[in-house]
């Protein structure tokens, strides 16, 4: 075990980052080029770490790609065996247990079967994907790593049964891993990234969070994951080249916003509606923050309304990037690290992320309860300090009109629902 500041060939260790049971990775600083690296070394007292680590960098050397870990060196220093990589800010199971948009998740899974379907394009079975094992870089780039267990495929596959039992598919458990393996493992570490659930043996759909994931992702998705968390092999994805395919397809339809065609064949709907969604725009846009397409219309929709002021569609704006450093697990609506308690939903408490509390020049008012008096932003439902519910109806400046129903101010001259209540605003 080395120890922070020792130095080992032209490396000083600043600090472990991991042990396994073969080899221990550390946090250390490149003296000759002045950088930070990840150093994995086999334990002294066992002769298989090095042999797997030998091999982790003969796979890795293979694999050229964005999204797997390359080997920046590898050599024996002061008689131990030293892969040299590049450090990465956290892991990816480190960052599925903090809140993230579905966008930012789309794009990490997305990440994560490309460089899975590379290996297995080059006849490599990786044998231990986990989410500890895809490493995360500044601008939320994921590389797949720690190919020490993977095994190549031939006409006749030696392999045993190595890997994490969380994710092992049961075929690899018994020693026969196969290109399925890996695949159902990636099913699993992509279920729980969408549903914040591990399902656990004996898997029979529907699985654990099963709710929760139809909730959050559209039905295309889920029969993605479905396929490849079958028990049986031969019903899975042959390999992640066709999950990948399969996935790029669902999410692009979850990107894509259906648009209703007008009777001249014509793409975004009658031109008349699009004239009022600028004008509305041209008036509230800006007091509104009407960035984002309505998931059922496409018309403008802020992410603080509950509801669609042109369809009624519900939480029109789910999953849409924001603004804010963060988002609701519960409705994905943006929010801030010092906040508490969602704003919007109700939703419950969060993980403190910061202990400081941040400015923010979209505080317009202050809680009424007199001991938070908390900074609210126009048409908060709740206060993200306290969590009491705003008993004081929002108005909507340049507006003169309310909802009869619950008194939030409207653009009684173009919506036709409630932003915030989802009630008809005909005649208010």
């Amino acid at each position: 075990m080395l120890r922070a500041r020792q130095r080992i060939g032209k490396y000083r260790i600043l600090g472990r980052l991991s042990s396994g049971p073969l080899a221990d990775v550390y946090r250390a600083q490149d003296t000759i080029q002045n950088v930070r690296v990840a150093l994995k070394i086999p334990r002294q007292d066992e002769r298989t770490g090095h042999e797997e680590l030998l091999h982790e960098v003969r796979v890795a050397t293979k694999l050229k790609h964005p999204n797997i870990l390359s080997v920046l060196n590898a050599s024996y220093i002061d008689g131990h065996f030293v892969i040299a990589m590049d450090l990465g800010e956290e892991s990816l199971a480190d960052r599925i247990e903090r809140r993230t948009s579905l966008a930012r998740k789309l794009d990490l899974a997305g990440q994560g079967l490309a460089a899975l379907a590379c290996a297995h394009q080059h006849r490599i079975i990786h044998c231990d994907v986990k989410p500890e094992n895809f490493i995360l870089f500044p601008g939320n780039q994921l590389k797949l790593a720690d190919f020490g267990f993977a095994k190549r495929c031939l006409r006749t596959l030696k392999a045993s049964g190595s890997g994490t039992i969380d994710y092992i598919a049961p075929e690899q458990a018994m020693g026969r891993p196969k290109f399925q393996s890996d695949v159902f493992s990636m099913g699993l570490v992509l279920y729980r990234l969408f549903s914040g659930i591990l399902p656990e043996w004996p898997f029979e759909w529907p699985l654990a969070g099963h709710d929760r994931l139809r909730a959050r992702v559209r039905p295309e998705l889920v029969q993605v994951l479905h396929k490849a968390i079958r028990l049986d092999p031969a019903k899975r994805y042959r390999d992640a080249v066709r999950m990948q395919a399969d996935f790029e397809q669902a999410y692009s339809g979850a990107r894509r916003q259906k648009r209703p065609r007008a009777r001249n064949g014509t793409k975004g709907g009658p031109s008349w509606r699009r004239m009022q969604w600028r004008e509305f725009r041209r008036h509230f846009g800006k007091r509104l923050e009407t960035r984002h397409p309505c998931r059922n219309c496409e018309g403008p929709v802020a992410e603080s309304m509950q509801a669609c002021p042109w369809c009624g569609f519900d939480n029109p704006s789910r999953g849409a990037e924001t603004r804010m450093p963060a988002h609701c697990p519960r409705c994905e609506r943006g929010v801030k690290n010092d906040w508490d308690y969602c704003a919007w939903c109700y939703g419950p408490g969060f993980v403190e992320e910061a202990t400081r509390r941040y400015p923010d020049k979209r505080y317009t008012a202050r809680c009424a309860n007199e001991r938070c008096r908390g900074p609210l932003m126009p048409f908060m439902r709740y206060c993200p300090h306290c969590r009491i519910k705003v008993r004081k109806p929002w108005k909507l400046e340049g507006s003169r009109h309310a909802c009869k129903a619950c008194g939030w101010g409207i653009a009684r001259d173009f919506w036709n629902y409630c932003a915030w209540c989802r009630e008809p605003v005909r005649g208010a």
